[in-house]
């Protein structure tokens, strides 16, 4: 037995050492090699494997259409920033003159972004058009409609909270009658935004951990189905590690393909419901559109399903690979 060991060693130091590049390039060249055999035997199982993989894309495309609806809501409310306009109703007994000098007031406040001086005629007149009553009110005696001030916040100053200050504050001057904003609707609007990001949290949380454990228990199904190759493989002299890469290769190629399957999956619900939403916006005079998953966005869900499926595969070759041992 010694004699065989020193013939062993005798012929590893016979072998030429390799240098740093050859090296790297064996390493890379054995990954590659192992990747593509994991892939070919999934390619074996194509009804399997194409379930596993299903399940995955459809997991990751909850949280993923959930974070597509919070920020089309968030385009949407920076998009209607004129329902956080302030109108100033002024008193009717104000000169021309003091409503200039107001509205000039108003607009050097830090706050305020912007100011409009709707005179009575031009108020009148926009009525006119909207309300289609034009042959009715010109047999009006005199103008009824005062001056008004539209002031739109800065963006920093266009939440509820803020507006309302705001509004307080401008309400308090001597030449405004009464204030105007829908405060209402934006605390609404804010509290539907915060609803769902804070759903999208818990629910990508739980969908991710899923997406965990369905790829560590396929990965389990896998390597007790090849249990006693596994155990060939370690009377032979192989390692751990070398056993465990083609599973590990596995995970990751769940969690590409998961992640394509996620991304068509938005798509399709966007190109879905595109017609839908553009009839809704028209009826509020707006041309939004949906926003679907941008490419740095779509990188991004390749990158987290990948680590996913790698995580859950790593974390069962681990417990079971180590204690499949040769009787």
């Amino acid at each position: 037995m010694s004699l065989l060991f020193k013939e062993r060693a005798d012929s590893n130091s016979m072998k030429p050492k390799l240098s740093f590049a050859e090296q790297v390039r064996s390493f890379f060249i054995n990954h590659l090699r192992q990747s593509i055999a994991a892939l070919g035997d999934l390619w074996r199982t194509p009804v399997a494997s194409l379930m596993t993989m299903a399940v995955l894309g459809l997991s990751l495309s909850l949280p993923a259409a959930l974070y597509v609806l919070q920020k089309n809501a968030v385009a949407v409310s920076s998009a209607w920033q004129n329902a956080a306009e302030i109108s100033l109703f002024l008193r009717q007994d104000l000169s021309p003159e003091v409503q200039r000098a107001f509205s000039h007031r108003i607009g050097l406040h830090p706050e305020v972004d912007s100011v409009t001086l709707i005179s009575p005629d031009a108020g009148l007149e926009d009525f006119k058009l909207q309300s289609g009553f034009g042959d009715a009110l010109a047999y009006l005696d005199r103008n009824p409609l005062p001056a008004v001030v539209v002031v739109l916040p800065t963006l920093a100053n266009r939440g509820p909270n803020e507006a309302r200050a705001l509004l307080q504050k401008l309400e308090s001057a001597r030449e405004v009658d009464m204030g105007k904003m829908d405060i209402d609707w934006l605390e609404r609007l804010d509290a539907i935004i915060a609803l769902i990001q804070d759903s999208f949290g818990a629910l990508a949380t739980l969908l991710l951990v899923s997406v965990v454990l369905i790829v560590g228990n396929t990965i389990r199904l896998a390597i007790m189905g090849r249990k006693e190759e596994i155990e060939v493989m370690k009377l032979v002299g192989a390692t751990d590690g070398f056993i465990q890469r083609p599973f590990l290769y596995t995970g990751l190629w769940y969690g590409i393909v998961g992640a394509m399957i996620s991304w068509i999956a938005i798509s399709l619900i966007i190109w879905w419901l595109a017609d839908a939403i553009q009839y809704l916006s028209g009826l509020y005079q707006s041309s939004f559109e949906l926003t679907g998953i941008s490419l740095l966005e779509a990188l991004f869900l390749l990158l987290l399903s990948s680590l996913l499926g790698l995580c859950g595969a790593y974390i069962s070759v681990k417990r079971h690979i180590a204690h499949i041992e040769p009787a």
